[in-house]
């Protein structure tokens, strides 16, 4: 069996408008001036408290609570009311790769469980993923710890894995543990820092990563 990880956040669903608007309202919570859109967008993929220290580091340590805590606040209001899409062929790529007697199927995301969850309800994702590990229970990426985990849950050798991600925080863990790295270049880091990072690749649509999978399943 071969193992390929997904990233969430930029890489399966388009959650920008989210994560902008949830970060900059807990910024207003903790009495804070709102930051640019690039600025929060370079840190996404880290979990939430190391994402606010980085965005913060003038600010008294005991101020960044607040900020979680008000992001986490919005962003669950924003996804009863809206909800984030799927990028375009995200769900073709899963189900393709699923339909495969010889791939497994995992998740390595720096969103808390309880998000995890109700995104994987909202889209019928239940059977698909043979692990789903979040920021919840390990340190932040790029630490190697999450896919590490996956890779024992799902019992495949990390030379047979493959982790697809959009930011170079993704595919700076994936060589720490070993496996292949591949970047989309519809996320939230340029396809030139994914590539300056080591991304073996970086595919401008589902359908070129459909194919690169496929191929590299097939090795």
């Amino acid at each position: 069996m071969k193992l390929v990880v997904f990233d969430v956040d930029g890489t399966l669903v388009d959650s920008q408008q989210m994560i902008v608007g949830s970060m900059n309202a807990g910024f207003e919570d903790a009495g804070l001036a709102p930051i640019d859109r690039q600025q929060v967008l370079s840190i996404v993929g880290l979990s939430l408290p190391v994402a606010v220290a980085e965005l913060t580091p003038d600010v008294a340590p005991e101020t960044r609570p607040k900020v979680v805590d008000g992001y986490r606040a919005a962003f669950q209001r924003s996804r009863m009311h809206e909800g984030a899409p799927l990028y375009p062929g995200a769900q073709d790529c899963l189900d393709m790769l699923a339909a495969r007697d010889d791939i497994l199927l995992a998740i390595a995301t720096g969103k808390s469980r309880r998000g995890l969850d109700a995104l994987v309800e909202t889209h019928g994702w239940q059977p698909l993923f043979v692990s789903r590990q979040t920021a919840d229970f390990h340190p932040s990426k790029p630490h190697p710890a999450m896919l590490q985990a996956a890779l024992d849950e799902a019992r495949v050798a990390a030379d047979r894995a493959v982790m697809v991600g959009d930011t170079e925080f993704d595919i700076a863990m994936a060589l720490s543990a070993g496996t292949g790295a591949y970047g989309v270049g519809w996320g939230y880091h340029p396809s030139a820092r994914l590539l300056s990072a080591g991304a073996a690749l970086v595919a401008p649509d589902f359908a070129v990563l459909s194919r690169a999978l496929q191929e590299w399943a097939d090795e």
